[in-house]
This record gives C-alpha cells, sequence and structure tokens, in this order.
C-alpha cells in the first residue's frame, strides 16, 4: 500500500538510530562506549518523582484540559516572570508531550506552505525536518567554527525576505555547544525587528547548562514590548531535570499563538500524562530544584572541560570549547579521505566515519552531517569521567591506525 509523499523527505531523528544501534551492540555482548545520547545520566530529583508518585496513588489519572492544568500552567508562568524576565500569565503557557512536540505544534500552528524559515547550523537535526513537515523551506545559515559556531547579524540580515517567517534560535545548542551572550542575541535581534511578521522561536531546553561564567538571555526579554507578541519560547523539563523519559515539554507566547496550538493538540495527544502535572508544580517550587541543577551544571562543567581538552589533543581534531549544553562538536576533516584504523578504512564524511569508529573501535558517535556539518560528529559529555576517557583513548587509537 501507498504510504504518505510527506515521508519521502523527512529523515530519521540520527540521534535516536545511533543511541538504538549502540544499545543492539550492547546487548549483543559488545562493549560500547557511547557517546550518542542527549539525555543527562543523572536520575529525575526524588522529590519530583515523589509528586507523581502521590498524584498517581490519589487517582489522578484522568483526563485534564488539553493546555495542562491551571496549576502547572501557573508554576510555569511564574517561572517565566521570575527567572526569565518574560510577563506571561498561564492562559499564555501550553504543556506538551516533550520539548519536541512543543515545537512541532509551534511550527505547524505558525509555518504556512512556502514559508521559509530560517536555521542556524549547527542545528538540532529535527529543526528542518519539522519545518518540512509544515510545509515550510528551511534556510540553513551557517555559523563559523572561528565564531564558536555563532551567526552574525550580517548574515541574518542577508537571508530574510519577504518569504521568511520564522528564525529559530537556540542557546545553549545542540549540538555545537556554543552560547549567545545577551549582547549577540541584541544584535541580532536588531536586525529581524524591522521585520513584523517574523517569528523567532527561543529554543531555551538548555538554559541552565552554562559553564565558565558565560551568560545567555531568554529572547522576548531583550525587549519585551518588541518581541513579546513575536516570541515563541519553548522549553521542557528533560534537561533541567533529567526527565528526558517523562516528556513535559512547554511554550509560552501569545494568547493567539497558544489558543492555536490549543486547538491542534486537542486532535492530537489531548493532555500530557495526568499525573506528571504536580510533578511540573514541584519542579519549579520546591527550593531543592536548584541545588540539584547545580550539582549537575558543575559535575557537567568539569566532564565537558576534560572532554574538550582531550579532544583538542589528538592530532587532526579540532573543537570549540563548549559554554552551555553537553556537547563536543569536533572536526574531524583532517582524517577524511585517509586510511584509518587497523582495516585502513577511508572515509568520505562524518557518516563513514561514526559507521567505522562503532564497527572498529566500539564508540559511539553521532554524525555531524544532519547537524550541517558533514566532517563534524557529536559527543555527549552526559556520561561518566571514566566512559569518557575509555572512549576517547578508543578513538584516538582508532585515529592513529592501531
Amino acid at each position: 500500500m501507498q504510504l504518505a509523499n510527506r515521508l519521502n523527505d523527512i529523515a530519521e531523528s540520527i540521534t535516536l538510530a545511533v543511541t538504538a544501534k549502540a544499545n543492539a551492540l550492547k546487548k549483543a555482548g559488545v562493549d560500547v562506549v557511547s557517546f550518542g545520547a542527549g539525555e543527562p545520566d543523572f536520575d529525575t530529583p526524588g522529590f519530583i518523582k515523589d509528586a507523581a508518585i502521590k498524584a498517581l496513588l490519589a487517582g489522578k489519572t484522568k483526563y485534564e484540559p488539553t493546555p495542562g492544568t491551571v496549576e502547572a500552567r501557573k508554576a510555569i508562568a511564574e517561572k517565566l516572570k521570575k527567572e526569565n524576565g518574560l510577563d506571561v500569565a498561564a492562559e499564555q503557557v501550553i504543556v506538551s508531550v516533550g520539548g519536541k512536540h512543543s515545537l512541532y505544534v509551534a511550527f505547524m500552528a505558525v509555518i504556512n506552505p512556502g514559508d521559509e524559515v530560517i536555521i542556524p547550523a549547527p542545528y538540532w537535526v529535527s529543526y528542518p525536518e519539522m519545518v518540512k513537515l509544515a510545509g515550510g523551506v528551511p534556510v540553513i545559515v551557517k555559523g563559523d567554527p572561528t565564531n564558536n559556531f555563532r551567526i552574525t547579524p550580517q548574515q541574518v540580515a542577508r537571508a530574510i525576505t519577504p518569504k521568511t517567517r520564522m528564525v529559530i534560535i537556540n542557546s545553549p545548542s545542540n549540538p555545537g555547544g556554543h552560547t549567545y551572550s545577551p549582547d549577540e542575541l541584541a544584535a541580532l535581534a536588531k536586525v529581524i525587528a524591522p521585520h513584523k511578521d517574523v517569528w523567532v522561536c527561543s529554543d531555551e531546553i538548555y538554559e541552565k547548562l552554562l559553564y565558565g561564567g558565560q551568560k545567555t538571555a531568554s529572547w522576548a526579554a531583550l525587549d519585551w514590548a518588541t518581541w513579546k507578541d513575536r516570541t515563541i519560547t519553548c522549553n521542557c523539563l528533560s534537561k533541567t531535570f533529567a526527565m528526558t523519559g517523562w516528556r513535559i515539554g512547554y511554550t509560552a507566547g501569545p494568547k493567539s499563538l497558544v489558543d492555536a496550538m490549543n486547538k491542534l493538540q486537542s486532535q492530537m495527544t489531548s493532555n500530557i500524562t495526568s499525573f506528571c502535572m504536580p510533578a511540573i508544580v514541584e519542579a519549579y517550587t520546591n527550593p531543592q530544584s536548584n541545588i540539584e541543577i547545580e550539582k549537575m551544571r558543575k559535575e557537567f562543567e568539569v566532564r565537558g572541560e576534560h572532554m574538550w581538552k582531550r579532544l583538542n589533543a589528538i592530532p587532526g581534531v579540532s573543537c570549540v570549547r563548549p559554554t552551555g549544553a553537553f556537547y563536543c562538536f569536533p572536526s574531524i576533516g583532517q582524517h577524511l579521505g585517509k586510511p584509518l584504523g587497523s582495516k585502513k578504512t577511508i572515509c568520505a564524511d562524518a557518516t563513514a566515519f561514526s559507521a567505522a569508529v562503532l564497527e572498529e573501535a566500539h564508540v559511539a558517535l553521532v554524525p555531524g552531517g544532519d547537524f550541517g556539518f558533514s566532517d563534524h560528529v557529536r559527543l555527549s559529555f552526559a556520561t561518566s569521567m571514566a566512559n569518557i576517557d575509555k572512549g576517547l583513548d578508543r578513538m584516538e587509537k582508532f585515529l592513529k591506525g592501531a
């Protein structure tokens, strides 16, 4: 039977595919070091789990309002006001099934067929695919590694056309590990602001994971009067609270946007799991949260610095220093087209390189082609220091042809 034509232009998520392949090898008894997973290796704080367990045992197992309970949306709105400087009410928040779903529903609510969406590269793999599913046209603006992958206002100005509908900003970045400072964001905003019909989607999922004293800002807070009706602020609990499997994301923006997303979500998923709603309230109101977040952030900072130094010490590998999220995104371009490993495999791009490293060295990397850089690979340092060293030892040995 024939399947929908829309599938022809959509790629499978490479990050999930790599993780699945690494897990399959592990189950087969292979000692694989995986740098693929984009999730914290910490557990969800106990007080958050207890809130969900208590709600479940109390019978909170029925339908809830599609955008989330009033209590959950109030907690999110208060968080956004206190921490991000966004003056939003609960009615301007919608809770969705993870950050990925939040972004997808927002794109479906805003993008019309033929609309152009500016996406800085390197980019999260799902941005272009979601844009295409909504009928839009991804316009890739490539950041330069010498500028820590950050795009410039001049690049954005050249990319904007009468068809531009949205600009996506992800700071800190997956996969680049780079961060835009408040001044750098303001410079980008100055170029976009005159184009009144252009939305900015601010993906702030990694907002709490900042290193080396790096600062960033919530886009709409740069100039609330200018951006309050044109900014789609997306976030989730996955990275900040180590809750990837809980699938809790949310979007804040003008009420017209949230109402449109609510209409779409009512036909897609309805509400998220009902007994997870109190966990949102607990995460954003319990003072212990900040302690748990800081504990995780500090550990990631140490690991990221260590991985970055080790990668740059490998001949032919260069890596931008991560200032946020939990990824290193090194270039392996100098090794492409040359015999690698004991099998002397010649790799044309990062996809072939990652396959060879996994097969011979049993190290799982995510190839950079689906992030917009075919000569880079992504490594997650959301794993133990022991695993980081073991995996990088193997990768270095492979590159030396041993």
